[in-house]
């Protein structure tokens, strides 16, 4: 009967999860050449060829998908032993990889600190960036998402929804006047998120329900936090999430512009990976920032000029 070495299971699974042997390496904290290593002696310990290597991509074979399928749920089973059983008797420990988008970081910096301070043996590591990543495969145990989900695999816990209005600085809103219809938004200056060409269609909905207006602007951007900066320094109105533009306009910078105007257009939720144990540090940062961020973001969600 031939004995199979868990570890070098292990890798052949990050592997293929990874679909390479560089991104598998850095998941697992080793060099490369050792998962290298551990894969090609599985293969010699099954008889068999597992992988199919390419000078671009990794390819499994019909013997590699097979012992995949099966290897995959062993691991994962093994894996949540081993984390059931550190979890009792001891301090929550170890680390907490969450990812969430980049216009959401400032959020996180208050609660995260308060948590790192209560729970001292756990540390968080946070990845900012516009990119959805596969929460697997990558490795996170949390995520933040201000958006529909459409990955049925993921756990979702919702927090709530982002709330959009219109908002300007006073400086250009003095320069330019302060458009009173929707309207008028086309002969303004708009500073552009994620739009093509220079155009932009905004919608939003007010007294006469639901409109649109095609809006033009010198400035676009794939960046919130930006967006509020340049409109911020009276580069033209922009169409922001409230809970983004609440400090510019309790400091003044930016007034809110057509205020019976609003959209609501994306949940805010905390995500996981489905079918795995949840270990307790996960679950207590998760619990941790449910509570913290529907507090900050339920005090803007219908905010008012």
């Amino acid at each position: 009967m031939t004995t199979i070495d868990p570890v070098k299971v292990a890798a052949f699974v990050r592997v293929v999860e990874a679909e390479s042997f560089t991104a598998a390496a850095q998941l697992l904290g080793l060099p490369k050449s050792s998962v290298s290593r551990s894969v090609a002696r599985l293969e010699e310990d099954l008889g068999v060829r597992l992988l199919q290597r390419t000078t671009r991509r990794l390819h499994l074979t019909d013997a590699g998908s097979a012992f995949y399928q099966k290897a995959r749920g062993a691991l994962s089973a093994l894996e949540e032993a081993a984390l059931t059983a550190a979890d009792h008797g001891h301090e929550p420990r170890g680390t907490v990889r969450i990812t969430a988008p980049v216009d959401l970081g400032e959020f996180l910096a208050e609660p995260l600190t308060r948590f790192v301070r209560e729970y001292p043996q756990i540390q968080v590591d946070l990845v900012l960036t516009a990119r959805i990543v596969d929460m697997v495969r990558e490795g996170f145990d949390l995520a933040l998402r201000a958006s529909r989900l459409k990955d049925s695999s993921l756990i979702a816990k919702k927090l709530g929804s982002f709330a959009d209005g219109l908002y300007a600085a006073p400086a250009y809103l003095k320069r330019r006047g302060t458009p009173t219809s929707l309207a008028e938004l086309a002969e303004h200056e708009c500073v552009l998120f994620r739009a093509r060409g220079g155009r932009s269609t905004w919608t939003l909905r007010g007294p006469k329900g639901e409109e649109h207006v095609e809006v033009t602007g010198s400035i676009n951007a794939d960046d919130l936090t930006f967006v509020v900066h340049a409109a911020e320094a009276g580069a033209g109105v922009a169409y922001l999430p409230h809970v983004l533009a609440a400090r510019p306009v309790a400091a003044k910078r930016l007034v809110r512009v057509l205020p019976e105007h609003c959209w609501t257009h994306a949940d805010l939720s905390l995500v996981l990976p489905s079918g795995r144990h949840v270990p307790t540090r996960v679950a207590l940062l998760r619990d941790f920032l449910a509570e913290s961020l529907k507090s900050t973001f339920g005090a803007h969600r219908n905010m008012k000029s």
